[in-house]
């Protein structure tokens, strides 16, 4: 009973952060600083969170006990400071339901490899899964050049999404590093890789307005940094292929939120495209199980909303 128990409080965790990270793009849509730029700040608040809550628990770093895990979480939190780092400029580029919808391909390219990686089954509902995402991806990205979307935008969001599949994965290899000092670790090395790209590119100068202050304490203290908590205290205790799943609340939850507040606008096949996407990744994991269904009713709810929503907007 204690351990269903605590594999649920994983679960809330889990999905708790993704719905704060589906609100990343929003935040920082406000904020007047270049893509790195926010990136930079986010990271060094978050970190400096992490590392304050770490030492004041008392808790210890011993590198010396298992080399190889801390290497696997050096490694996954470079790949998460390059991939915020595209991430925020496909923001930038191509707009938040866009950029966080092709950015979660990311966990499709780790539901490929797990049977290699991980030894994890990969059944015929999670290809029909992984097919449907394909599909909606390349809706997406069509209608995105067809209305001018730039490639350098479409480059970046596709960059991050690979670069999410190896912090994904790496980080699952690094199991003996859980909870807090996960978390802080992965998230000091992530401003670590971001500051090193900052300085070479323009030094550490960054001229902040008054009024970005505000959006970037929310950003880096709670977003970054309870939210990292929460992700990685969480993932290590879920299979690898629900991780991958679940995690599309994050862009299911940027889509709703960037028609809600920055009316964005989805065309409609690129409507279609993120139904396939959300819609085919969930199914892959959903499929057969009836206790699950009303999730599939709410993504496909969602997906009726934004239609509608687009029918009531000039395109």
């Amino acid at each position: 009973m204690e351990k269903q128990t605590y594999q649920k409080l994983n679960y809330f965790r889990y999905l708790f952060s993704l719905l704060l990270f589906g609100s990343n793009g929003i935040i920082a849509s406000y904020i007047s600083l270049t893509s790195y730029e926010i990136v930079f700040l986010r990271t060094l608040i978050g970190s400096l969170l992490l590392i304050t809550l770490f030492k004041s628990a008392g808790h210890k770093i011993d590198i010396s006990k298992n080399k190889r895990h801390f290497f696997y979480l050096a490694l996954s939190g470079i790949a998460m400071g390059v991939s915020w780092m595209f991430l925020y400029e496909a923001y930038q580029q191509i707009g938040v339901s866009l950029a966080s919808l092709a950015y979660y391909c990311g966990p499709v390219i780790v539901m490929v490899l797990s049977p290699w990686l991980f030894k994890e089954r990969f059944t015929l509902p999670k290809a029909a899964g992984f097919g449907a995402v394909l599909c909606g991806t390349l809706f997406i990205n069509i209608q995105a050049i067809q209305d001018g979307k730039t490639g350098w935008g479409l480059l970046c969001a596709g960059t991050s999404a690979i670069m999410y599949a190896f912090m994904i994965i790496l980080n699952k290899k690094a199991h003996s590093l859980t909870g807090m000092k996960n978390s802080m670790l992965q998230l000091t090395v992530s401003f670590l890789t971001v500051a090193v790209f900052t300085g070479l590119r323009q030094g550490f100068i960054i001229h902040v307005s008054q009024g970005d202050w505000t959006l970037l304490f929310i950003l880096g203290l709670i977003n970054t940094g309870i939210g990292c908590y929460l992700y990685f205290s969480s993932i290590g205790h879920l299979p690898i292929q629900t991780i991958a799943i679940c995690g599309y609340l994050e862009p299911l939850s940027a889509v709703v939120f960037s028609v809600l507040f920055l009316k964005e606008i989805l065309q409609p096949i690129q409507v279609l495209g993120a139904g396939l996407i959300i819609g085919g990744a969930v199914f892959a994991e959903v499929t057969f199980k009836n206790k699950k269904s009303n999730l599939l009713q709410f993504m496909f709810g969602i997906s009726s909303l934004l239609k509608k929503n687009n029918n009531n907007h000039t395109i």
